[in-house]
This record gives C-alpha cells, structure tokens and sequence, in this order.
C-alpha cells in the first residue's frame, strides 16, 4: 500500500506540471493530422473535440500499471480552455465541480496538514478564480490562505510532504499568477525568487539550482506570464527575448527533447501574444494551424491538435489540444475568464 501510495503521489505531481508527462514523447509514423484551412485553426472545434474525451462529461484520467487514477492537473488543464475558447462552459463547470469535490481535491492539493502542494493548490485556486468562483472557500477549505502558508522566507512556495518537494517554475508561476487575483495581491518575494532563477541566457530552467542552467521553453513561458501579473515588466520581456529567440523557422517550440510539439508551442505562443508579441505569435499559430486534424481524418478525431504530427494517439492530444487552445487564442492566464462562454462542445465543420 505505501508503494502504491508514493507512486501515485509521484504519479499526481507529474500530472500537476505541464511539461512533466510531455517533455519526452516522441512520436513517430505517417501525419494523418490535416489543416483545415492555411493560416487558420479552430479553436472552439479543439476545445470541443477536449470536451468530449472527458470520462463521464467530467474529468480525466491517467492509466499507471493498469491502474486509471484521476488526473486532477489535466482535467484543469481543459477548464482552462474551455475558458480560453469561450465554449464548452457546461462542460467546465462540471469539470470544476469533480475537482473540487474534497475526496478529489485532496487527492490533489493536499490534506493541508501532512500533505500540501504548492503548484497543486495554486493551480486549482486559478481555474476557481477563472470561473468566477471564491477561492478562500472551496468545500470549507480556503486555498489562498493554505497557499500563502507554503511561502518559504525566501520567496518560494513549496511542497510539505512526505514525499519530497516536488516544487518548480511551474509551482512558483502558478501561485503568483493565483495570488494576483486576490486583495492582498503577489508577495513582492515570490516574483524575486522567481527571478533570481534565471538562466544567462534569459530563459528560465524548470527546477532551479542545478549544476548547469538549462532554460526551458515552457517554464519560461509561464514565468514571463507570471512576471508581468507580477508587475515585472522588464524582467518578463527578457523571457519573451529568449523565447523568440529559440523559436524555429517554421513557428514552432521544442522541448527538453528537441521535438517541435503542440505543448510547448501552445505555452509559448499564450505568452507571446500576452507579453505583446504579436509577429512571433502568429507564427506560432500557424505552426499549431498545421497540427490540427482536419476533415480528412475520422470523425471522432476531427478538431484534435496533435502532439507534433506524426501518428494520432489521442492519450496525447489530449494535453496538447488543451495547451494549443490556449496559444491559439493567445489569452493569458491572467487575463483568463468563462464569463460569457458558450455551452456545448463544438465539432469541426465539414462538408
């Protein structure tokens, strides 16, 4: 049972984190995935296509050993899009409403006593925000108070557990972007600490304080988001100089792996058009353009963007279409609201 335990723990905290499950696929095999028109790409057919691979109309789930665990960090990832596209609203509420049901929630932020993630809780007490909800009472438990309390001296907010500090970029990131949405506002250390974990080069590294500074793509695409919520100006525009930087030819963003994806791109195209870099995003956008499933492919595909176009599997699609929607549309996470959104989950038009 405590083998179990870790590995789901483990299991939980990589699924929490963006670039975790994503950072070494690569895929290989004939492109299916076919535009559905050059220099345009759906977003309401994507998030759609999202909101129907939800198991029960609710949530989603990751297979380990056999097993299928809940996958609370996913599941948000498609509140989030939802929002962004401006449909599928129904779909986000009961989305919302299983994560934060206190058997799942727990599951996921913590216990708040033995047991509290820092990127789990900021994470969840965004899309609550996002949705117009109050984070201080999710079922009784008051997240920006608990998140607060996982502010180290220094500036950073870190995992209690007895399984170690999983918190990163992403944790960091999440929490301010988070507390920006409060009355109190960020803590002036938290965007301080953040800082002081860039890399020479001006990019950011996923887990800061490692022998060799690598930046990453995504952790800098969430840190230059964060750092303007944060009122970081000039510190958010080195990122995004480094992000457009890196960028390939053909618009897209590589992993730690070197595969240009869908993932990656996504965060980094979101960022871009939020830190007002409106040329870098478009290319962006149609780098993403070329990874959606057209009209050619199965009906149940249609309106899917793909990992990095090589062959369908939609065990990945699901995360890269969540992180797609959210470059394509170009909105920030601090700028992110389900105010106005429509319900029910678009379909690609095809004749």
């Amino acid at each position: 049972m405590v083998v179990r335990l870790s590995r789901y723990r483990l299991l939980t905290l990589l699924c929490g984190v963006f670039a975790a499950v994503t950072l070494t696929l690569t895929l290989t095999g004939p492109a299916i995935a076919a535009p559905v028109q050059v220099g345009s790409v759906r977003s309401d057919a994507a998030a759609g296509w999202l909101a129907r691979q939800l198991v029960d109309g609710e949530r989603f789930e990751t297979v380990f050993d056999g097993v299928a665990y809940p996958d609370q960090g996913l599941t948000l990832d498609a509140v989030f899009a939802f929002a962004a596209a401006g449909v599928a609203d129904d779909f986000g509420a009961s989305a919302l409403a299983w994560v934060t049901r206190p058997d799942v929630r727990d599951g996921y932020v913590g216990d708040g006593t033995t047991e509290a993630y820092a990127g789990a809780t900021a994470k969840l007490a965004l899309a609550v925000a996002v949705r117009g909800g109050d984070p201080t009472d999710v079922g009784g438990v008051d997240l920006v108070t608990r998140l607060r309390g996982l502010q180290a001296p220094d500036g950073r907010f870190t995992d209690r557990s007895a399984w170690g500090d999983y918190s990163n970029a992403f944790s960091q990131s999440f929490a301010i972007l988070a507390l920006r949405r409060t009355v109190a506002g960020v803590p002036p250390s938290a965007a301080t600490w953040l800082v002081g974990t860039r890399c020479p080069d001006g990019g950011y590294p996923v887990v800061p304080a490692q022998p060799v500074c690598d930046s990453d793509v995504d952790a800098t695409a969430l840190t230059a988001q964060a750092m303007r919520a944060a009122g970081r100006h000039s510190d958010a525009a080195a990122a995004l100089r480094w992000l457009v930087s890196v960028q390939r030819v053909n618009g897209g963003f590589v992993n730690a792996a070197g595969i240009a994806n869908a993932n990656s791109t996504g965060l980094a195209a979101q960022a871009l058009r939020d830190g007002g870099r409106p040329l870098a995003w478009l290319r962006a956008r149609i780098f993403l353009t070329g990874l959606q499933v057209g009209c050619a492919a199965p009906t149940a595909d249609r309106g899917a963007v793909d990992f990095d176009g090589g062959a369908f599997d939609p065990g990945t699609a699901t995360r890269a279409t969540a992180q797609a929607v959210l470059g394509v549309t170009g909105t920030g996470y601090a700028r992110l609201s389900s105010v106005g959104a429509a319900t029910g989950a678009p379909t690609l038009p095809c004749l």
